[in-house]
Formats: C-alpha cells, sequence, structure tokens
C-alpha cells in the first residue's frame, strides 16, 4: 500500500513539489493534496475556519441537527461543552467527573455521539462507562463492565444501524496506563453493546484501540491504533457473528509530525476522515492517501455538522471546521 512520506505538519511548497503532491495555505492551517480524487471531497477554495479556543485538549465532536449545537469534550479540563454560532462555546457539563482523582489520568468524557432518539452517549473516562443524557440533566449509564470486570475508560464509539453501540476502552482514564492497580482488565478491547444490553467482546489484541468508524454498509470497522509504537488504522471485517479478517489499513510508522491514530469518520461514499500525524488524513476505501487537512493545531478528532458537509475538528487547545464538497452522515 502506498503511503506519502512527509515529516512535520508543515511541509514546504518547495518539498512538496519535490515529491508529487500539492500543498497551500487555506485558512488557518493547510491542505495537502496528494491523489486527484481529493479535489473531489475537498474544493479548492477550501478553509480552514477556528471557531474557538482557551480549551486544554478537545475530543469528540457531535452535532445537535435540531439545535445547530456543536457538543464536544475537553478531556484534560474536565469539562464537555456546547458551541453555536451565535453564543460561541460553553459549558454544558462542568464537572463531569467528580470523584477521587488519586490514581486516574484522564477524566472527563471523551467520545461522543448519539442514539437513534438523538440522545448524547458520553464515553466517560473517570467513570469508566458509558452513559446516556437524559432530558432532566441526569446521566444514565449503558454499560460499565464487562463480565463483572470494571472496564478501563471507554474511549469513542459509533453506531450500527441495528442499534447495536460499538465501541474501544483503551486506558487513558488511569494515570498508569496498563500499570495502574485500578486496572480490573487484562487487554483494551474492542466492544459491541447490543440493545439488548449484552456486551460482546469483539478483539481483544490490538494495543491501543482509539477511533472508531462503520463503512456506510457496515461491512468494515476501523479502529485507529494510538499506541505510539504501532500508529496505524486496522480494518476489520464485521458480521453478526463479531470481527474477522484484522488487517493494517494504513501504516503511518515513519511520520515524524505530532498526533497518532486517533478520532474518525466516514463519509457517506465511504471516505475515511482520520485524525493522525500532522492534521487530518483522507483514506480512499481502497486504502489510498488522497490528502491530509493541516489546522495550526493536530486535530484529535472530527464530526460532521450543518448539513453534513462541514467538517469539525477538535484539535488541542481550539475548535475548527472546514467545509468540504463531500457528505458525512448527520444523526
Amino acid at each position: 500500500m502506498k503511503r506519502l512520506k512527509f515529516a512535520g505538519m508543515l511541509v514546504s511548497l518547495v518539498a512538496a513539489a519535490a515529491c508529487g503532491p500539492e500543498q497551500g495555505n487555506s485558512g488557518v492551517g493547510s491542505i495537502l493534496r496528494v491523489d486527484p480524487r481529493f479535489d473531489a471531497l475537498v474544493p479548492a477554495n477550501a478553509r480552514i475556519e477556528k471557531l474557538a479556543d482557551g480549551f486544554v485538549f478537545t475530543e469528540g465532536p457531535v452535532w445537535i441537527q435540531n439545535e445547530s449545537r456543536l457538543l464536544f469534550s475537553d478531556v484534560q479540563a474536565n469539562a464537555l461543552y456546547q458551541w453555536t454560532e451565535v453564543e460561541g462555546a460553553s459549558p454544558l457539563i462542568d464537572p463531569v467527573f467528580e470523584g477521587d482523582l488519586t490514581g486516574r489520568g484522564s477524566v472527563s468524557s471523551n467520545g461522543l455521539t448519539l442514539d437513534e432518539e438523538g440522545r448524547l452517549i458520553i464515553c466517560e473516562h473517570g467513570n469508566r462507562l458509558i452513559s446516556r443524557l437524559e432530558a432532566d440533566g441526569t446521566r444514565t449509564t449503558l454499560v460499565d463492565n464487562y463480565q463483572g470486570r470494571r472496564l478501563n475508560s471507554p474511549n469513542d464509539a459509533v453506531y450500527g444501524a441495528d442499534g447495536s453501540l460499538y465501541f474501544t476502552d483503551p486506558p487513558y482514564g488511569l494515570e498508569a496506563l496498563e500499570e495502574s492497580p485500578l486496572r480490573e482488565l487484562d487487554f483494551n478491547g474492542i466492544y459491541r453493546l447490543r440493545l439488548d444490553g449484552e456486551l460482546e467482546l469483539l478483539y481483544a489484541d490490538q494495543t491501543r484501540p482509539n477511533g472508531i468508524a462503520l463503512s456506510p454498509d457496515e461491512t468494515t470497522l476501523y479502529v485507529a491504533n494510538s499506541d505510539a509504537n504501532q500508529k496505524v488504522w486496522y480494518a476489520y471485517d464485521v458480521d453478526d457473528e463479531g470481527l474477522s479478517n484484522p488487517r493494517v489499513f494504513y501504516d503511518v510508522n515513519d511520520q515524524m509530525a505530532e498526533g497518532a491514530a486517533d478520532g474518525m469518520k466516514v463519509d457517506l461514499a465511504g471516505n475515511i476522515f482520520a485524525t493522525g500525524p500532522g492534521g487530518v488524513w483522507v483514506f480512499a476505501p481502497d486504502g489510498t492517501h488522497l490528502g491530509s487537512i493541516q489546522p495550526d493545531e493536530v486535530p484529535a478528532n472530527v464530526g460532521w455538522g450543518d448539513d453534513g458537509r462541514t467538517l469539525y475538528m477538535t484539535a488541542r487547545t481550539g475548535l475548527y471546521r472546514i467545509r468540504l464538497t463531500t457528505e458525512g452522515r448527520i444523526l
């Protein structure tokens, strides 16, 4: 599988010309064009906008369609934020975690998604569970253990059409990670939570499962691996029986730019928008790197918003967006 090799977030135009791809500045950041197919997804006049700043480490953007409102996490500030075009950013839940901080890592919410009724689903690091935000502001626990042992710290999640919730469970909510005395599981799992509450362990051999996404036809599950020693995106065949045929979809271990394989989303055509070293890597379903969207800060996650043609990016201390030609599913 071919990979573009470039070091650093900002590659000079001279270097880009020498190796083939075209990179041009566009707003607060730059856009790297590698394959002609990228132009059908990211128009030539696309601009990266910075919408808000002052956060610590943002994650998990999800769009509330009927309110024109974006929700996102600040995983190191223990707060869940909301943003609108008119009002800007403000806390929605602060703090997210109210327990004992001893032995904890990032204790806030991380990945966010919506269920079929539009209710917010929250991956909670500090509480080591996945919850649902109810209309009265209370939170209902959907899952917090596997076979009686506490989860590590659920990180990101995606719903299938049948209502099953797929999610990852790395150790980032625990201060000592795999060595934490609070840890009850000896693996970092990929799970499927059925509508009836049954929790299935789908895969236990990925070292640091993180971002997660389904292909439009739901036959492929993509899972980012944020291990600094194994920066790759995996692909799995998925069906009612579980996962099979694990394979490296794309490898970025040779990249020197800041960032690891992290959160991702898929457009309606099956192209993958995945945060990784230096920015948002855009892949065709066949695994070709088409180009990258590179805001001034390295994104950790992305989400579709507005009419489905805007990509919101949570990037360290700031919130960014870019208007695209392609379209993603608004939940």
